[in-house]
């Protein structure tokens, strides 16, 4: 405390003569035992755990409470007046503090401070009056008392609040770190070191979700409070598209199609559910899905690695598929580049379509005749290697993948 605190101000017009200090001096003992009795009998949370050295911690903190509580009344506070109040209300803090790092609330301390404050007040009063205080004193000095447990119990706030503050941060850190492990696809029993010092109990499988940052908070707020999070040095992405990563827990089924829901006008990808510890495998599908540009154009229905999964494949080697392109179609090679791409696409499309010729023609949108002179003029080209289980499926993975329309003269 950089200025005298309120109590502090008010003890230097109230001071005890030294008999009556005396006497609540001696009292400090007795006040303190009888005020932990109290809190133990009256506080549900602390029934049964104020014990051994626990208690008698506690029953410290309390003689040093009231104890500078009587040094600011006898005027015998340090020569610094800014600092009389530190030790207890560090011991105050630290009470907080405990009680945070004991996973608590601040509702059974401050009730610890009520009762303590009452109890101590009976025993002080008492002391007070049989000495020999006058009424109008003694009742300044209730009030004294009163103000100076709450700044006790204002000291406790704040270092149960610091101390969350400081264990969140620290989790934060850890879950990040668990994240950024995962995605490297570290080895399994690292990552369950790190989940548990993150205190993250891994689920049974994880998706990983793709999407830009600004999303991040939105779609946050709706998912499991076991999703864990990434913006930063994503592998294989470039730090301009400003995407995050989520690892979202255990969505199957309906719970895929929630998920889908929600991501929707977010411009996502979705990449397939792993056991968690190998979630970097699904991470680098999304990675690959976005590279290819498969989604929704518009952007509003998630890309979901799910539905496109032989094209994710096929991309797998391009060089390769470029290969068996090539010789795949080496009949059409020798054909104007125009006629080459018409005739390929009619083959794919009669692939596709099991040869059914009313459903290639609507899909190529011509005449069901064009469609029987085309694939005549194929049959010329390829002989009998049309049906070949082989030759069809070279052809079928050839074409799956659209071909890319010839570049102009």
């Amino acid at each position: 405390m950089s200025d005298q605190s309120g109590t502090t101000r008010r003890a230097a017009h109230l001071e005890l003569d030294e008999q009556v200090a005396g006497r609540l001096r001696d009292r400090l003992p007795v006040v303190a035992e009888r005020t932990v009795s109290a809190i133990t009998a009256e506080v549900p949370s602390y029934s049964g755990t104020l014990t051994g050295s626990m208690r008698e911690k506690i029953e410290n903190a309390v003689r040093l409470a009231l104890g500078t509580f009587l040094q600011l009344l006898e005027g015998t506070q340090p020569s610094d007046p800014s600092t009389p109040l530190t030790p207890a209300l560090a011991a105050a803090y630290a009470l907080g503090s405990g009680e945070a790092r004991a996973g608590r609330s601040m509702d059974a301390l401050l009730a610890a401070y009520r009762i303590g404050a009452r109890v101590a007040w009976r025993e002080v009063s008492t002391t007070s009056v049989q000495a020999g205080l006058a009424a109008a004193t003694v009742a300044e000095f209730a009030e004294l008392m009163f103000a100076y447990i709450d700044e006790l119990s204002a000291a406790s706030v704040a270092g149960h609040a610091d101390e969350l503050a400081s264990a969140g941060r620290a989790r934060r850190r850890s879950l990040e770190r668990l994240a950024q492990q995962l995605l490297a696809g570290e080895p399994e029993e690292t990552l369950r070191r790190s989940a548990e010092r993150a205190d993250w109990p891994p689920p049974r499988t994880l998706t990983v979700v793709l999407l830009p940052r600004r999303s991040l908070r939105a779609v946050l707020a709706l998912l499991s409070p076991h999703t864990l999070e990434s913006g930063e040095d994503l592998p294989g992405v470039e730090p301009a598209e400003e995407l995050a990563v989520l690892l979202v827990p255990d969505v199957h089924a309906g719970r895929r199609r929630q998920l889908t829901r929600v991501l929707h006008g977010h411009r996502a990808v979705l990449g397939p559910a792993r056991p968690w510890h190998r979630v970097a495998t699904s991470y680098q599908r999304a990675v690959r899905a976005l590279a290819l540009d498969l989604g929704d154009p518009t952007g509003e229905a998630p890309l979901d690695t799910e539905q496109h999964l032989a094209r994710l494949l096929l991309s797998m080697d391009p060089e390769g598929l470029a290969d068996l392109r090539t010789q795949a179609l080496a009949p059409l090679a020798s054909l104007p580049p125009a006629t080459a791409h018409r005739l390929a696409g009619t083959l794919r499309s009669w692939l596709l379509h099991q040869g059914r010729r009313d459903d290639v023609a609507a899909d190529l949108f011509v005449h069901p005749q064009t469609v029987r002179y085309r694939m005549g003029k194929l049959r010329e080209l390829y002989g009998d290697r049309l049906h070949d289980p082989a030759t069809v499926l070279d052809l079928t993975l050839a074409l799956a993948v659209p071909p890319p329309p010839p570049e102009p003269d």
